[in-house]
Protein backbone atom coordinates (compact mmCIF):
# COMPACT_ATOMS: atom_id res chain seq x y z
CA UNK A 1 0.00 0.00 0.00
CA UNK A 2 1.50 3.78 -0.72
CA UNK A 3 2.73 5.56 2.20
CA UNK A 4 -0.05 8.18 2.73
CA UNK A 5 1.36 11.61 4.25
CA UNK A 6 0.36 11.88 8.14
CA UNK A 7 3.64 12.80 8.52
CA UNK A 8 2.38 16.86 9.18
CA UNK A 9 0.27 17.73 11.34
CA UNK A 10 -2.79 19.57 9.57
CA UNK A 11 -2.68 23.08 9.43
CA UNK A 12 -6.51 23.32 11.12
CA UNK A 13 -4.70 21.63 13.61
CA UNK A 14 -1.96 24.10 14.23
CA UNK A 15 -4.35 26.54 14.09
CA UNK A 16 -6.50 25.14 16.79
CA UNK A 17 -3.25 24.80 18.95
CA UNK A 18 -2.45 28.06 18.37
CA UNK A 19 1.14 27.26 16.46
CA UNK A 20 2.97 29.00 13.74
CA UNK A 21 5.94 26.58 13.18
CA UNK A 22 8.88 28.20 11.39
CA UNK A 23 8.46 26.77 7.98
CA UNK A 24 5.53 28.85 7.81
CA UNK A 25 6.96 31.43 8.25
CA UNK A 26 7.94 34.01 5.06
CA UNK A 27 11.62 35.71 4.87
CA UNK A 28 10.35 38.71 2.97
CA UNK A 29 8.62 39.95 6.96
CA UNK A 30 5.58 42.13 6.94
CA UNK A 31 2.48 40.89 4.74
CA UNK A 32 0.03 43.63 3.67
CA UNK A 33 -3.30 42.15 4.12
CA UNK A 34 -5.13 45.07 3.23
CA UNK A 35 -3.88 46.82 0.30
CA UNK A 36 -6.07 49.00 -2.13
CA UNK A 37 -8.85 47.02 -3.78
CA UNK A 38 -8.35 45.35 -7.52
CA UNK A 39 -10.82 47.03 -10.22
CA UNK A 40 -12.05 43.55 -11.41
CA UNK A 41 -14.64 43.62 -14.59
CA UNK A 42 -17.63 42.24 -14.31
CA UNK A 43 -18.42 40.25 -17.50
CA UNK A 44 -22.13 39.30 -17.74
CA UNK A 45 -21.74 35.41 -19.52
CA UNK A 46 -25.75 35.43 -20.79
CA UNK A 47 -24.90 38.29 -22.72
CA UNK A 48 -21.02 37.32 -23.76
CA UNK A 49 -22.99 34.10 -25.49
CA UNK A 50 -25.57 35.21 -26.94
CA UNK A 51 -24.78 36.45 -30.89
CA UNK A 52 -27.50 38.52 -31.28
CA UNK A 53 -27.56 40.30 -28.39
CA UNK A 54 -26.11 44.24 -29.29
CA UNK A 55 -24.25 44.41 -25.56
CA UNK A 56 -22.42 41.48 -26.23
CA UNK A 57 -19.63 43.26 -28.20
CA UNK A 58 -19.51 45.48 -24.39
CA UNK A 59 -18.50 42.30 -22.86
CA UNK A 60 -15.91 41.13 -24.82
CA UNK A 61 -14.12 44.00 -24.61
CA UNK A 62 -14.56 44.45 -21.13
CA UNK A 63 -13.51 40.88 -21.03
CA UNK A 64 -9.94 41.34 -23.02
CA UNK A 65 -10.08 44.03 -21.08
CA UNK A 66 -9.34 42.62 -17.59
CA UNK A 67 -7.16 40.17 -19.49
CA UNK A 68 -4.72 42.21 -20.58
CA UNK A 69 -4.55 44.86 -17.91
CA UNK A 70 -4.82 42.74 -14.73
CA UNK A 71 -5.39 38.89 -16.13
CA UNK A 72 -9.01 37.97 -14.50
CA UNK A 73 -12.71 39.43 -14.95
CA UNK A 74 -15.52 37.68 -12.59
CA UNK A 75 -18.40 36.49 -14.64
CA UNK A 76 -22.22 36.72 -13.17
CA UNK A 77 -25.26 35.53 -14.70
CA UNK A 78 -23.60 32.24 -15.80
CA UNK A 79 -26.80 30.00 -15.31
CA UNK A 80 -25.68 28.30 -12.10
CA UNK A 81 -28.08 28.77 -9.45
CA UNK A 82 -27.23 30.73 -6.23
CA UNK A 83 -28.52 28.00 -3.53
CA UNK A 84 -26.63 25.55 -5.62
CA UNK A 85 -23.43 27.25 -5.58
CA UNK A 86 -24.36 27.17 -1.52
CA UNK A 87 -24.74 23.79 -1.74
CA UNK A 88 -20.95 23.70 -3.10
CA UNK A 89 -19.78 25.76 -0.34
CA UNK A 90 -21.35 23.55 2.49
CA UNK A 91 -19.88 20.32 1.10
CA UNK A 92 -16.47 21.99 1.28
CA UNK A 93 -17.14 23.52 4.89
CA UNK A 94 -18.71 20.13 6.11
CA UNK A 95 -15.72 17.85 4.78
CA UNK A 96 -13.00 20.26 6.51
CA UNK A 97 -15.13 20.20 9.30
CA UNK A 98 -15.40 16.33 9.58
CA UNK A 99 -12.63 14.48 12.49
CA UNK A 100 -9.00 14.14 11.48
CA UNK A 101 -9.25 10.27 11.34
CA UNK A 102 -12.19 10.60 8.83
CA UNK A 103 -10.37 13.31 6.28
CA UNK A 104 -7.30 10.92 6.61
CA UNK A 105 -9.15 8.34 4.80
CA UNK A 106 -8.66 10.76 1.85
CA UNK A 107 -5.10 11.59 2.31
CA UNK A 108 -2.79 11.29 -0.35
CA UNK A 109 0.12 9.69 -0.83
CA UNK A 110 3.72 11.06 -0.14
CA UNK A 111 4.69 11.46 -3.87
CA UNK A 112 1.17 12.62 -5.49
CA UNK A 113 -0.95 15.66 -4.99
CA UNK A 114 -4.17 14.08 -5.31
CA UNK A 115 -6.42 13.50 -2.34
CA UNK A 116 -6.73 15.52 1.57
CA UNK A 117 -3.31 17.58 2.66
CA UNK A 118 -1.67 20.09 2.82
CA UNK A 119 1.61 21.91 1.09
CA UNK A 120 3.75 19.34 -0.85
CA UNK A 121 7.36 19.58 0.97
CA UNK A 122 9.71 19.23 -2.36
CA UNK A 123 12.50 21.64 -1.34
CA UNK A 124 14.74 21.18 2.12
CA UNK A 125 13.98 24.86 2.47
CA UNK A 126 10.36 25.61 1.11
CA UNK A 127 7.92 27.98 3.15
CA UNK A 128 5.00 25.83 3.24
CA UNK A 129 1.82 27.31 2.92
CA UNK A 130 -1.13 28.03 5.49
CA UNK A 131 -3.38 25.53 3.92
CA UNK A 132 -5.60 22.29 3.79
CA UNK A 133 -6.49 21.36 0.62
CA UNK A 134 -8.25 18.44 -1.10
CA UNK A 135 -7.34 17.87 -5.12
CA UNK A 136 -9.56 15.83 -7.09
CA UNK A 137 -8.93 14.98 -10.75
CA UNK A 138 -12.01 14.98 -12.08
CA UNK A 139 -11.65 14.93 -16.56
CA UNK A 140 -11.58 12.97 -18.83
CA UNK A 141 -13.59 10.49 -16.63
CA UNK A 142 -10.79 7.85 -16.38
CA UNK A 143 -8.60 9.75 -14.75
CA UNK A 144 -10.83 9.96 -11.31
CA UNK A 145 -9.11 8.19 -7.89
CA UNK A 146 -12.59 7.41 -6.24
CA UNK A 147 -11.18 6.76 -3.15
CA UNK A 148 -10.19 9.95 -2.89
CA UNK A 149 -13.25 11.52 -3.22
CA UNK A 150 -15.67 11.78 0.06
CA UNK A 151 -18.41 9.89 1.28
CA UNK A 152 -18.85 12.25 4.31
CA UNK A 153 -21.02 14.84 4.01
CA UNK A 154 -23.55 12.11 1.80
CA UNK A 155 -24.40 14.60 -0.80
CA UNK A 156 -20.72 15.40 -1.51
CA UNK A 157 -20.25 13.51 -4.62
CA UNK A 158 -23.42 14.15 -6.27
CA UNK A 159 -23.30 18.01 -5.80
CA UNK A 160 -19.33 17.64 -6.70
CA UNK A 161 -20.73 16.08 -9.88
CA UNK A 162 -23.05 18.18 -10.98
CA UNK A 163 -20.96 21.31 -10.20
CA UNK A 164 -18.00 20.03 -12.56
CA UNK A 165 -20.23 19.68 -15.27
CA UNK A 166 -22.20 22.82 -15.36
CA UNK A 167 -18.13 24.02 -15.19
CA UNK A 168 -16.70 21.88 -17.98
CA UNK A 169 -19.84 23.92 -19.71
CA UNK A 170 -18.74 27.01 -18.87
CA UNK A 171 -14.69 26.91 -19.50
CA UNK A 172 -16.05 25.82 -23.30
CA UNK A 173 -17.99 28.92 -23.76
CA UNK A 174 -14.81 31.35 -21.90
CA UNK A 175 -12.10 29.45 -23.59
CA UNK A 176 -14.29 30.42 -27.07
CA UNK A 177 -15.31 34.35 -26.01
CA UNK A 178 -11.48 35.11 -24.95
CA UNK A 179 -10.25 33.77 -28.90
CA UNK A 180 -13.72 35.85 -30.06
CA UNK A 181 -12.35 39.02 -27.90
CA UNK A 182 -9.07 38.44 -30.03
CA UNK A 183 -11.20 38.31 -33.72
CA UNK A 184 -9.46 35.01 -33.74
CA UNK A 185 -10.88 31.51 -34.58
CA UNK A 186 -12.92 30.81 -31.27
CA UNK A 187 -12.31 27.02 -31.38
CA UNK A 188 -8.16 28.07 -31.06
CA UNK A 189 -7.59 27.93 -27.46
CA UNK A 190 -9.96 25.04 -26.75
CA UNK A 191 -8.31 23.06 -30.11
CA UNK A 192 -5.00 23.51 -28.40
CA UNK A 193 -6.47 22.02 -25.07
CA UNK A 194 -6.87 18.69 -27.06
CA UNK A 195 -9.13 15.83 -26.82
CA UNK A 196 -8.23 15.03 -23.56
CA UNK A 197 -7.35 18.29 -21.39
CA UNK A 198 -7.80 17.91 -18.07
CA UNK A 199 -9.85 19.14 -15.15
CA UNK A 200 -8.74 19.68 -11.99
CA UNK A 201 -10.56 20.85 -8.89
CA UNK A 202 -8.65 22.31 -5.42
CA UNK A 203 -10.85 22.72 -2.33
CA UNK A 204 -8.96 24.63 -0.30
CA UNK A 205 -9.50 25.84 3.73
CA UNK A 206 -7.27 28.24 4.72
CA UNK A 207 -7.97 28.37 9.03
CA UNK A 208 -7.57 31.27 11.18
CA UNK A 209 -4.04 32.14 11.64
CA UNK A 210 -2.34 33.69 14.67
CA UNK A 211 0.23 35.57 12.69
CA UNK A 212 -1.45 37.04 9.48
CA UNK A 213 1.51 39.44 9.21
CA UNK A 214 4.23 37.00 8.13
CA UNK A 215 2.28 33.95 6.96
CA UNK A 216 0.38 33.73 3.28
CA UNK A 217 -2.23 31.43 2.81
CA UNK A 218 -0.65 30.53 -0.80
CA UNK A 219 2.80 31.75 -1.82
CA UNK A 220 3.23 34.21 -4.62
CA UNK A 221 2.70 32.31 -7.74
CA UNK A 222 0.78 32.34 -11.69
CA UNK A 223 -1.30 29.48 -12.60
CA UNK A 224 0.31 26.83 -14.80
CA UNK A 225 -3.40 26.06 -16.10
CA UNK A 226 -4.71 27.45 -19.66
CA UNK A 227 -7.65 29.29 -17.37
CA UNK A 228 -8.58 28.88 -13.82
CA UNK A 229 -12.49 29.24 -12.05
CA UNK A 230 -12.40 30.30 -8.57
CA UNK A 231 -15.33 30.08 -6.33
CA UNK A 232 -14.19 32.65 -3.59
CA UNK A 233 -15.31 32.65 0.08
CA UNK A 234 -18.75 34.66 0.04
CA UNK A 235 -17.86 36.70 2.96
CA UNK A 236 -14.16 36.22 3.77
CA UNK A 237 -11.49 37.91 0.96
CA UNK A 238 -8.42 37.08 1.06
CA UNK A 239 -6.55 36.62 -2.64
CA UNK A 240 -4.33 39.42 -3.59
CA UNK A 241 -2.86 39.99 -7.63
CA UNK A 242 0.14 41.40 -8.08
CA UNK A 243 0.26 44.54 -10.92
CA UNK A 244 2.69 47.39 -11.52
CA UNK A 245 4.80 45.53 -8.56
CA UNK A 246 2.08 46.32 -6.36
CA UNK A 247 -0.04 43.70 -4.34
CA UNK A 248 -3.79 44.76 -4.83
CA UNK A 249 -6.96 42.69 -2.98
CA UNK A 250 -9.32 41.32 -4.91
CA UNK A 251 -13.02 41.78 -4.20
CA UNK A 252 -15.48 39.00 -2.97
CA UNK A 253 -18.97 38.82 -5.71
CA UNK A 254 -20.67 36.43 -3.84
CA UNK A 255 -22.51 34.43 -6.40
CA UNK A 256 -19.57 35.66 -9.45
CA UNK A 257 -16.71 33.29 -10.51
CA UNK A 258 -13.25 34.95 -10.50
CA UNK A 259 -12.04 33.95 -14.11
CA UNK A 260 -8.04 34.24 -14.30
CA UNK A 261 -5.86 33.46 -17.03
CA UNK A 262 -3.28 30.84 -16.90
CA UNK A 263 0.51 30.47 -17.83
CA UNK A 264 -0.24 27.95 -20.97
CA UNK A 265 -3.15 30.88 -22.16
CA UNK A 266 -0.79 33.85 -21.53
CA UNK A 267 1.55 31.12 -24.26
CA UNK A 268 -1.16 30.70 -26.58
CA UNK A 269 -2.07 34.69 -26.72
CA UNK A 270 1.47 35.37 -27.61
CA UNK A 271 1.52 37.47 -24.75
CA UNK A 272 -1.59 39.70 -25.01
CA UNK A 273 -3.48 37.80 -22.16
CA UNK A 274 -1.28 38.00 -18.86
CA UNK A 275 -1.75 35.42 -16.31
CA UNK A 276 -1.31 37.50 -12.61
CA UNK A 277 1.15 36.23 -10.17
CA UNK A 278 -1.53 35.73 -6.62
CA UNK A 279 -0.62 35.06 -3.33
CA UNK A 280 -3.27 34.16 -0.55
CA UNK A 281 -2.92 35.90 2.77
CA UNK A 282 -4.34 34.70 5.55
CA UNK A 283 -6.56 36.05 8.57
CA UNK A 284 -6.44 36.10 12.12
CA UNK A 285 -10.06 35.62 12.98
CA UNK A 286 -11.81 34.04 10.10
CA UNK A 287 -11.84 30.50 7.99
CA UNK A 288 -11.79 30.67 4.28
CA UNK A 289 -13.15 28.55 2.60
CA UNK A 290 -12.29 28.32 -1.69
CA UNK A 291 -12.85 25.94 -4.38
CA UNK A 292 -10.42 26.19 -7.75
CA UNK A 293 -10.66 24.27 -10.47
CA UNK A 294 -8.02 24.31 -13.29
CA UNK A 295 -8.86 24.04 -17.19
CA UNK A 296 -5.53 22.42 -18.20
CA UNK A 297 -4.17 21.07 -21.72
CA UNK A 298 -3.56 17.75 -22.57
CA UNK A 299 0.10 16.91 -21.47
CA UNK A 300 0.41 15.33 -24.41
CA UNK A 301 -0.64 17.97 -26.93
CA UNK A 302 2.01 20.48 -27.99
CA UNK A 303 0.48 24.39 -27.24
CA UNK A 304 2.21 27.22 -28.45
CA UNK A 305 0.91 31.20 -30.04
CA UNK A 306 -1.79 31.47 -32.19
CA UNK A 307 -0.33 32.25 -35.92
CA UNK A 308 -2.60 35.10 -36.11
CA UNK A 309 -1.49 36.81 -33.31
CA UNK A 310 2.13 36.61 -34.55
CA UNK A 311 3.10 39.41 -36.63
CA UNK A 312 5.42 42.90 -37.03
CA UNK A 313 3.75 44.52 -34.45
CA UNK A 314 4.19 41.39 -32.08
CA UNK A 315 6.65 39.18 -32.73
CA UNK A 316 6.27 35.71 -31.59
CA UNK A 317 7.60 35.99 -27.54
CA UNK A 318 7.12 31.97 -26.45
CA UNK A 319 8.27 28.96 -28.16
CA UNK A 320 6.24 25.79 -28.34
CA UNK A 321 5.93 23.96 -25.18
CA UNK A 322 4.65 20.30 -24.37
CA UNK A 323 3.64 19.07 -20.58
CA UNK A 324 4.21 22.47 -19.34
CA UNK A 325 2.74 21.04 -15.71
CA UNK A 326 5.67 19.16 -15.46
CA UNK A 327 8.08 22.12 -15.77
CA UNK A 328 5.75 24.01 -13.38
CA UNK A 329 5.67 22.67 -10.52
CA UNK A 330 9.54 22.39 -10.36
CA UNK A 331 9.86 26.13 -11.07
CA UNK A 332 6.69 26.87 -8.68
CA UNK A 333 8.52 25.41 -5.16
CA UNK A 334 11.62 27.30 -6.07
CA UNK A 335 9.63 31.32 -6.69
CA UNK A 336 10.60 31.39 -9.67
CA UNK A 337 7.66 31.57 -12.80
CA UNK A 338 7.71 28.33 -15.01
CA UNK A 339 6.79 30.82 -17.68
CA UNK A 340 10.40 31.86 -18.37
CA UNK A 341 11.75 28.72 -19.57
CA UNK A 342 9.34 29.21 -22.19
CA UNK A 343 10.29 32.39 -23.66
CA UNK A 344 12.05 32.64 -26.97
Amino acid sequence: MAETLTVFKSVQELANSNEVPEKYIHPQGSINTSPSLLDVPEVDLSLLISPTSPARQQELNKLQSGLKSCGCFQVINHGIADSFIDKVREISKQFFALPTEEKLKYARTVDDIEGYGNDSVLLEKQTLDWTDRLYLNVFPEDIRKLQFWPQKPECFREVFEEYINNLKLLSVSLLKAMATSLNVDENCFLDQCGERGTMVARFNFYPPCPRPDVVLGVKPHADGSAITILLQDKEVEGLQVLKDDQWFRVPAVPYGFLINVGDQVEIMSNGIFKSPVHRVVTNAERERNTLAVFIMPDTDVGIGPVEKLINEERPRVYKNVKNYVELFFQYYQQGRRPIEAAMI
